[in-house]
């Protein structure tokens, strides 16, 4: 698609997200939307995260909506997983989350979420760029009486917070937990307006750092994206968890008391492994993409799980478990969808799910990651030009090149190349026994694929 990629529209805010740009996208998406609900003016939640742009964004987003006669809510900062539970319990018609997730500050994005909290479908977002190329979007205005109206609803956040308190106050009150201590980095993003206020009303003892936004700090060597900081400062302060949370807070990775990486496949395994002992993992599945890593699937099997794989991106893993009807799905990334709670990723909801299975067991959570065993893997991004974005697949050098890796790591290990949905990458992937070799291997089909596409 021209505008959306696998997560909504995502650009440099103000050059290539321009104010004039995302007022024809609220337009076009109001129509959309309005077709869909049987024509009646929409109302539309917008919530947004902490970047400096995010004003800017909201501003000329909520002018498209009011002049087309849609109604608005402005939720402020709040975490996606925020604006989609709302979207539903509030019965709005749809909601937009202005953010670019993990992306440096200069990015901003737009995402657009159904009237079931969960993304829209591909078809829809085709619709709205067919309005957006059809020159018509000019013509959508409402009469001077049938004008849409905002109102600022920064106070619904705290309805977000009650949601943790419902699901998970009586849970927390019965566990032990005088001597575990987390460390949450929020990236300076949307979940620094909330974790504090949520781990404070469980009573779980807590550090927060990287908690100060100013608009340009957001994924600023810290949160899911740069883990070092957290890492250190959990070792230092003798924390039995660390949490990181990405800039929009719909997803989160974790470092054990050591240190170590616990990333979402390892997040799947223990907390999928608890689920299922106690009856409540639907149909004994987990649902994963593409790029989890082989020992996820090894563990499926050794546990008598069944792992269903999709194409990339948290939407396609909603798709499965809609379909299938199972409730525990996600990336390796931490984007992990608890289908039970809230119909997107949660990196709140997912890092309390590991922590009530830590207090549980009565375990370190390094004793808890054991249950998997993760191989090596390298993830390398060639920067290619964004109209030669496919064209890897349809070079014979290039080809013959992912050919020749993928027959030599077919026994131990595994090679995924695929363009990214929301950057102009091409994302090498390898798997295999040794962390050097497949680092090599990888950085030479990076370098070729540059040299050729760049």
């Amino acid at each position: 698609m021209k505008y959306f990629g696998t997560d909504g529209i995502r650009r440099i805010a103000n050059t290539e997200l321009t104010p004039e740009l995302v007022y024809r996208v609220a337009k076009a998406g109001a129509y959309v939307l309005a077709k869909h609900s049987e024509g009646k003016a929409p109302t539309i939640l917008i919530g947004r995260d902490t970047r400096i742009s995010g004003t800017l964004i909201e501003s000329a987003m909520t002018a498209g909506f009011l002049s087309y006669g849609a109604n608005v809510k402005l939720l402020g900062v709040i975490p996606t997983p925020g604006v989609a539970y709302l979207t539903k319990k509030l019965k709005a018609d749809a909601s937009v989350v202005i953010s670019a997730s993990h992306n440096t500050y200069d990015f901003n994005g737009i995402k657009y979420f159904s009237n079931k909290g969960t993304k829209i479908p591909d078809s829809i977002e085709e619709e709205i760029e067919e309005v957006l190329d059809s020159g018509k979007v000019e013509e959508l205005k409402a009469p001077s009486h049938a004008i849409g109206v905002s109102e600022n609803r920064e106070d619904l956040l705290d309805e977000y917070l009650y949601f943790f308190r419902k699901n998970f106050e009586d849970i927390y009150e019965n566990l032990d937990k005088e001597n575990f201590v987390v460390a949450i980095d929020t990236a300076n993003g949307a979940t620094s307006v909330i974790a504090d206020k949520v781990y404070t009303a469980l009573g779980i003892k807590h550090y927060i750092i990287n908690n100060t936004p100013n608009g340009i700090n957001i994924n600023a060597d810290c949160g899911s994206t740069h883990l070092d900081m957290l890492k250190k400062f959990v070792v230092a302060n003798k924390c039995n968890l660390g949490i990181a949370y990405d800039g929009d807070g719909d997803r989160c990775l974790a470092v054990d008391e050591n240190g170590n990486v616990i990333d979402g496949d390892i997040m799947q395994a223990i907390i999928g492994k608890y689920l299922s002992e106690n009856n409540k993992l639907k149909n004994n599945t987990i649902v994963a993409t593409v790029m989890s890593n082989l020992g996820l699937s090894k563990f499926c099997k050794e546990n008598k799980f069944e792992l269903k794989q999709t194409k990339v991106g948290d939407r396609y893993v909603l798709e499965e478990m809609i379909k299938g009807d199972y409730n525990l799905g996600g990336e390796q990334s931490g984007h992990i969808i608890f289908l039970d709670y809230n119909p997107t990723g949660d990196g709140i909801l997912t890092s309390l799910m590991l922590i009530m299975v830590t207090l549980i067991r009565k375990q370190k959570v390094s004793e808890l990651a054991k249950i998997i065993k993760i191989y090596p893997q390298v993830l390398i991004n060639a920067k290619v030009s964004r109209e030669n974005i496919d064209k890897y697949e349809k070079d014979a050098e290039i080809n013959s090149e992912i050919e020749r890796l993928k027959e030599e790591f077919s026994e131990n290990g595994r090679v995924l190349i695929r363009a990214s949905g929301t950057e102009p990458l091409v994302r090498v992937m390898i798997e295999g026994e040794d962390q050097e070799y497949i680092t090599k291997e990888a950085k030479k089909l990076v370098d070729l694929i540059e040299k050729k596409l760049g």
